[in-house]
């Protein structure tokens, strides 16, 4: 039996129990290969996985998860063919539309992070609405991805500071990781606990690549829209397995 399969059984910490991880970010991949396995176009994939994101950020609200990152879209996805990505921003404006309202009543802040400059005055529009409509939000934190790529993020940050020096503002020996980190999209946010990964595929591909320095990653084989509240409450179950030391050791445990 696998570790995911032993873990499973177990009962899940409480939400409020310090154990549960305060930011789990996913890498919702498989849409297109589900799509293919069920003989439908990959749009029917994208629509069933826009199902499957209500069902998980309701779970994670459940849970007592304080934020939750989703990769819905990143910045080398404009190079799929023009009518998925059509369909993508459809399905974008289609969720917010159909589901700004409830996430607002659910008590759910919605942020959005990635490039923002090079995106349609709609689109922007769009996120801009969801951000004011539930910035006074204190429950669940739902950060969307959108137009996202680490490296890129990391560009955009050396960019703020540089232009600081370059102004006499900002002396590049002050520059540290914290001064770094509070020029990402992801400022005053914790770093993910746990990134989660579907569809079988073991990779990062450019997503939180600053942030993810010491979270736990868990690789899923379900297609995203194959991914449930089982499935969810799996790979937490191998998060609380793990023994997260940030670079020390164990407790007892000599050498390193």
């Amino acid at each position: 039996m696998s570790v995911l399969g032993e873990v499973s059984a177990r009962p899940l910490p409480a939400a409020g129990d310090p154990r549960v991880p305060a930011h789990v970010a996913i890498i919702m991949d498989g849409n297109g290969r589900w799509a293919k396995a069920h003989g439908l176009p990959r749009a029917a994939g994208h629509r069933r996985g826009v199902e499957t994101l209500r069902q998980t950020v309701r779970h994670a609200g459940n849970l007592g998860i304080r934020y939750l990152t989703v990769f819905s879209f990143s910045s080398e996805n404009w190079s799929r063919p023009a009518q998925e990505v059509a369909s993508l921003m459809a399905l974008l404006r289609r969720f917010f539309e159909q589901d700004l309202d409830k996430l607002n009543k659910a008590n759910v802040r919605v942020l959005t992070i990635g490039r923002r400059d090079d995106l349609s005055a709609e689109i922007n529009a769009i996120l801009k609405l969801a951000e004011d409509t539930t910035r006074a939000n204190t429950g669940l934190t739902l950060l969307v991805a959108f137009n996202y790529g680490g490296r890129d993020e990391l560009v955009r940050a050396c960019q703020a500071l540089a232009e600081r020096v370059k102004a006499g503002e900002l002396d590049p020996a002050d520059i540290d990781e914290e001064m770094l980190a509070s020029r990402l999209d992801t400022a005053g946010i914790p770093d993910p606990d746990l990134i989660i990964r579907t569809s079988g595929e073991n990779r990062l591909s450019n997503f939180t690549m600053w942030q993810a320095a010491y979270s736990e990653f868990v690789f899923m084989p379900q297609h995203w829209p194959d991914f449930d509240e089982a499935a969810f409450d799996a790979a937490l179950q191998e998060f609380y397995s793990r023994d997260r030391r940030f670079g020390g050791i164990a407790a007892g445990v000599a050498g390193g």
